[in-house]
């Protein structure tokens, strides 16, 4: 079984041969990244070891990697969201704020009731 020694000088090796395993070429040095299946077993082993634990789990981790993924396969999708995106907070915003107008309003009138009340109340008793 062959040993390898570990260059942790990486590129400061002054044109030195390394005995590191990495293949020489355009790929060498560069960070190698799991293929599809890779991710897709990974990602499904945790989310088994979730489900043991809690299966409520599951959806935000599929959210989550969903997020995650999207951009890098599917990257014209976030152009074509972007204004759905925006018109969902501007929504949002505009149905806080007639909220709060709501709320504001439905306080006015109960405090303007409990004041009758407590003006009837005195003027029983006074």
């Amino acid at each position: 079984m062959p040993k390898f020694k570990a260059d942790v000088n990486v590129g400061g090796d002054g044109g030195k041969a390394s005995s590191s395993p990495e293949p020489d070429g355009p790929a060498a040095g560069a960070a190698r990244e799991p293929d599809l299946t890779t991710t897709v077993a990974t990602i499904g082993a945790i989310g088994v070891a979730a489900a043991v634990f809690d299966v409520a789990l599951i959806p935000g981790m599929l959210i989550g990697v969903a997020a995650a993924y999207a951009p890098k396969y599917l990257p014209q999708v976030g152009e074509r969201l972007e204004p759905v995106f925006n018109a969902a907070v501007r929504g949002a915003y505009k149905m806080t704020r007639r909220a709060r107008n709501v709320v504001a309003e439905a306080q006015e009138r109960m405090h303007d009731i409990a004041a009758e009340v407590e003006a009837e109340e005195a003027e029983a008793t006074g």
